[in-house]
């Protein structure tokens, strides 16, 4: 809030745990993302939080009653899962690291409480403690980066995304020759509230500008792609959040019928945007094919180098080849459909599976 207790548009979307100097951006989002996708600058993600699962049992229980298999997960490395119900619709998503005592669960800030609650239910015998921590601060940066490397300094632990290709026993929709998640290099490291300052004392980009980069890999986001029907399948989640062949857990079957008979419901789709209007639309905004009504966006940002961008999820009828429009601020907005997730995704789909796919070499291959 503001002095005179209106809502500050600086902290749009921030928790109201987070430091004050957290921000939606920092006077340029523009500028801040390019600085962010050269490693020159740190994100602090105040629309992010941290749950903690220790005890002898967490990995054991985790893999119990997830999307993911984490039986194994070494210290250091990163997965994420999703939590799904009977149905198989996703009910809350994780980033995953593990540090050897205790598994970190990067979540969306508004369902950390939520998701504690839930593992705290279905603790029953299991050895594990869980824990919204509000002690923590998120700091998004690219690896290798000077900003990463201090605020890997000061952290407890780091996850590093792993959307940049297919995760074991996952399987990947998008059938495009270049799929711009492969040079997602991306990691977020949990820094004590205390150790901050360092991070402060960084050239700072917003949220704004680190969400603008997840919108142009394709990368979903709980908070913006899952409503009260999604499954991982619409987004292609499939990729680095669900192992195909671990053991039972709930929503399983949904998500093995759809995978190896079906296919989903809806799909995702990147638009770009006609910037003609200086409009960007609000997530939930409907998205029109000629008078119909085919689905919503679910995430929006001005990319630095792509313009106006979109994610929308759009019935799995809707024609691939269509001319799309986007409803926003009384107007249309017209909008090139890029498709994500094909209407025929699956296991039965014609067009084989891709494992890995890049424009340019990543800089770990290099």
């Amino acid at each position: 809030m503001s002095a005179d207790g209106t809502p500050d548009p600086l902290r749009a979307g921030i928790a109201p745990a987070a430091p004050e100097w957290v921000r939606a951006h920092y006077g340029d989002p523009m500028r801040e993302q390019r600085a962010l996708e050269r490693g020159e600058a740190a994100a602090p993600l105040g629309d992010r939080a941290v749950v903690a699962v220790s005890g002898d049992d967490r990995l054991t229980w985790l893999d119990s009653i997830t999307s993911q298999r984490v039986l194994a997960l070494a210290p250091g490395e990163s997965t994420e899962l999703l939590v799904l119900d009977p149905q198989g619709r996703i009910e809350h998503a994780a980033a995953v690291v593990d540090d050897g005592a205790t598994t970190w669960l990067i979540v969306d800030a508004d369902d950390a409480a939520p998701l504690a609650r839930w593992l705290t239910m279905m603790r029953f015998r299991a050895r594990v403690e869980i824990a919204a921590r509000e002690d923590l601060l998120l700091v998004g940066a690219v690896p290798g980066g000077e900003a990463e490397r201090v605020a890997r300094e000061r952290a407890v632990a780091v996850w590093t995304d792993p959307w940049a290709s297919v995760a074991p026993g996952g399987w990947q929709y998008a059938t495009t020759p270049a799929h711009p998640g492969a040079e997602r290099r991306w990691a977020e490291a949990i820094v004590p509230l205390e150790a901050a300052d360092a991070v402060r004392a960084l050239p700072l980009a917003g949220t704004i500008a680190a969400d603008a980069l997840r919108i142009a890999a394709w990368r979903p986001r709980w908070s913006r792609e899952v409503d009260d029907r999604a499954i991982p399948h619409e987004a292609d989640w499939l990729r680095s959040a669900v192992h195909l062949n671990k053991g039972c857990y709930r929503g399983q079957e949904t998500v093995a019928k759809v995978h190896n008979l079906g296919h989903p419901p809806r799909r995702l789709v990147m638009l770009h945007l006609d910037g003609s209007d200086s409009v960007l639309p609000e997530p939930g905004a409907p998205v029109f094919a000629g008078e119909t009504e085919a689905g919503h966006v679910t995430s929006a940002a001005r990319h630095h180098e792509l313009g106006p961008i979109a994610l929308a999820l759009v019935s799995r009828r809707t024609p691939g080849d269509a001319t799309l429009e986007v409803a926003a601020d009384d107007t249309r907005i017209a909008a090139a459909q890029e498709i994500i997730v094909p209407a025929d995704a699956g296991a039965t789909a014609e067009v084989p599976r891709i494992t890995r796919l890049s424009r340019r070499p990543l800089a770990t291959d290099r």
